[in-house]
């Protein structure tokens, strides 16, 4: 049987239509938003998304928002017709590839035309992409408290900016379920707690981590690895992995446990954003292991900053 060939739309108004009229013959829908650059962890929450809903949505866009000026949009890796191929070719398909060209783009011509600012003329703000290129965008969305920490130390514009666009997205797409992955365990956890906060009709599933055969966790981001870094980056699954153990051993002292990590992830090169065990839904970090838990790291090798984590459940 031939593989499902995925209709492309760029047009907001134009997806508002398609889903509805689907939703109007009685289909639900589910929606998987990427930035693109697709691995076999995106495809496994399409595949997710297939147990439940009908039709499946996957949107690719490298969303400005959640960059500032001086992180990596401009070289974040691109392969939009090898992105479709893979798509094509999961299990069942998916229906609709919604890939617009500026979601910041309001139709004012006068938008952008010497209105872009940077940090000093913001008043020693940090902003994104978006206002660094005076796109005209005021409105925002926050998770105040799980936006802090964590990535949200390093990356202050981040959330707020995953929070905004997922929020478009979502009065766009219209979904009745979204799937993210729990590589990304924050973002997981805010995208859950905006939804519960603004009453939006989506369940939000939490699809688990996809590794390479080394336990290396998924990410768009691995091409970027020189090949050295790629093997030692490897150490992270392992830290994350002996923590866990250690943990069901009966270590439930969080600094022994994140010290040995650190160790371990420091002696083959990587040098460590940050290492904590966080309460699951709270993410408040935790000195003693009495309830679920998640150690999350942030770690670079090279230029290259990885992120991984290992639920703890005793």
């Amino acid at each position: 049987m031939a593989a499902k060939e995925a209709i492309i739309i760029t047009d907001k108004d134009e997806m508002r239509k398609w889903t509805r009229s689907m939703r109007a013959q009685g289909n639900t829908i589910g929606f998987v938003p990427t930035m693109g650059y697709l691995h076999q962890g995106h495809l496994s929450l399409v595949q997710d998304a297939h147990n439940q809903a009908d039709l499946i949505v996957v949107s690719i866009y490298v969303n400005p928002g959640q960059f500032s000026p001086n992180e990596d949009l401009s070289t974040y890796p691109s392969d939009f017709q090898g992105d479709i191929e893979k798509l094509n070719s999961v299990p069942g398909g998916v229906d609709v590839v919604f890939n617009p060209k500026n979601l910041y783009d309001y139709g004012n011509s006068q938008i952008g035309n010497g209105s872009e600012r940077n940090l000093e003329e913001s008043g020693g703000m940090v902003v994104s992409c978006v206002e660094d290129k005076g796109m005209g965008h005021e409105a925002w969305v926050r998770v105040e408290k799980l936006e802090k920490g964590l990535c949200g130390n390093s990356r202050p514009v981040f959330f707020r900016g995953v929070a905004t666009v997922v929020t478009k997205l979502f009065n766009i797409v219209e979904p009745d379920v979204v799937v993210f992955g729990k590589k990304d365990y924050q973002q997981w956890r805010i995208i859950q707690r905006m939804v519960r906060d603004l009453d939006f009709g989506i369940k939000v599933i939490g699809s688990e981590i996809v590794r390479e055969h080394d336990g290396l966790a998924m990410s768009s981001r691995n091409v970027k690895l020189s090949p050295a870094d790629r093997q030692r980056a490897s150490s992270i699954s392992r830290a994350l992995s002996r923590a866990q153990v250690e943990a069901e051993k009966g270590q439930v002292n969080c600094r022994e446990l994140i010290n040995t990590a650190i160790l371990t992830i420091s002696e083959a090169g990587g040098t460590i954003d940050y290492a904590e065990i966080v309460d699951q839904e709270s993410l408040e970090p935790v000195e003693t292991i009495k309830r679920p838990v998640v150690f999350c790291v942030a770690v670079c090798f090279g230029k290259v900053r990885l992120i991984d984590n290992v639920e703890i459940d005793l």
